[in-house]
């Protein structure tokens, strides 16, 4: 007597044999999961004759001529019940073909939800007792906007949150360089790179994190990458790399448990210029000139000119477009109530960084020798496109507009570097 284990394989064997019948029984699959049960029809269309004899053979009807035809669920049960699979149900057949249960859309989705619970579940014990378990309720809604169709991989990227959260910088009173905090936590150095999946990933924590601890970062459409940046930075991550400094001269350092930094104090009782990284800037409360004043340049030739010329004064060089260093720099004078007086080229880039880091500092702000005199002295024999010239239109500071009317006539450069020469 055969078993029913055999019968079974031979009956998928027959089943899997001949390609017409993955059509039929996936057609049932989908009205299962519709309905709940085996019900329905399934139309077949664009048959070859070899799948008409199949079917012919299986139903005992004579299909013959036909390109289309429509199965009804009642019509299979009955041939199945016919045939020597009569033993098998139609539901069975299809847990053997498919290799799982038949279930309808409700009941996956009530699995899913389970499934889903188990892991919020799992994961507020995975949180327990560490700094994530603060944020945990706001993780877990900002992953719920991105819940992955494989909610193992979910899983995973969820309690990866918790894993960023406790491991910020920040907390061990510390700043650690992308890379580094990459490497630290996936071995992977590049695993946070900008539009990363992880990248965008640790960006919406960080915001977690600062909305937590009442920390507002504005967003500044002049500094488009400012907001990023600073962001990170007061997770104590650093984005950029260790070129990410300002030259200053006659400043001083005031860190934040009250005491001057020795290696700024040190530089400036030697009158000499000093590089100061991102990473020293963090550790300071504030920045201090001896009169309250501080004249920066957009050109190192130009500051070290100012240096030498004025060895009294305090100095600082933007050194091109501001980078972070520089705007937290700007920042740290602000807090000591330092009036800036700032000198830069005359092109349309330059009168664009000038009136950018105007309306970036929140104290005194001075235009030095920005003037339309001075353009004139330091004219150069540089010209300047008409597409450049176009870029003056977004110039509306009104103490840079006399310039701004001039350069349209002259359509030349102007540098800094010839007025240190007069």
């Amino acid at each position: 007597m055969q078993s029913l284990q055999q019968l079974e394989s031979e009956c998928l064997t027959y089943f899997k044999s001949e390609p017409v019948w993955r059509k039929v029984l996936a057609g049932f699959l989908e009205k299962y999961a519709s309905f709940g049960k085996f019900t329905g029809k399934v139309q077949l269309k664009n048959l070859s004759a070899d799948e008409i004899e199949v079917l012919e053979g299986f139903f005992g009807q004579n299909f013959h001529g036909r390109k289309s035809i429509t199965i009804s669920a009642e019509r299979f049960a009955k041939a199945l019940e016919n045939s020597r699979y009569k033993e098998i149900s139609p539901d069975q057949l299809l847990k053997f073909y498919f290799g799982k249960e038949p279930v309808s859309k409700k009941e996956q989705k009530e699995k899913r939800e389970q499934e889903k619970q188990e892991i919020e579940d799992e994961f507020f014990d995975y949180c327990q007792g560490t700094y994530a378990e603060k944020l945990a309720p706001e993780m877990l809604a900002l992953q719920r906007l991105h819940i992955k169709e494989n909610l193992s991989e979910w899983r995973q990227l969820l309690f990866f949150s918790a894993d960023i959260i406790n491991g910020l910088p920040y907390r061990s009173e510390r700043n650690e360089y992308l890379p580094v905090f990459a490497a630290r936590l996936t071995k992977n150095p590049h695993a946070f790179d900008k539009g990363t999946v992880f990248g965008n990933l640790l960006y919406e924590l960080v915001k977690l994190d600062l909305n937590y601890r009442k920390i507002e970062v504005t967003s500044l459409s002049y500094f488009p990458s400012y907001e990023r940046q600073k962001s990170f930075l007061s997770c104590g991550i650093l984005l950029d790399d260790v070129s990410n400094y300002v030259l200053l001269y006659h400043v001083a350092g005031v860190q934040k448990d009250g005491g001057y930094h020795r290696g700024l104090s040190g530089f400036f009782s030697e009158d000499d210029m000093l590089q100061v990284p991102l990473t020293v800037l963090t550790k300071l409360s504030r920045l201090e000139s001896p009169d309250q004043t501080i004249y920066i340049d957009e050109n190192p030739s130009v500051f070290a000119a100012r240096c030498m010329s004025h060895p009294e004064s305090a100095c600082m060089c933007m050194n091109g477009q501001p980078k972070l260093a520089a705007l937290v720099a700007l920042e740290l004078f602000a807090a000591s109530g330092t009036a800036v007086y700032y000198s830069g080229d005359f092109d349309p880039e330059g009168l664009w960084i000038a009136q950018r880091l105007a309306i970036f500092y929140p104290g005194t702000f001075h235009f030095l020798n920005m003037d339309e005199t001075s353009y004139l002295k330091c004219l150069s024999e540089e010209p300047i496109s008409d597409t450049r010239l176009k870029q003056l239109d977004r110039i509306t500071d009104s103490r840079l507009l006399g310039t701004v009317a001039r350069m349209r006539i002259e359509k030349m450069a102007g540098y800094q570097e010839v007025l240190t020469l007069i």
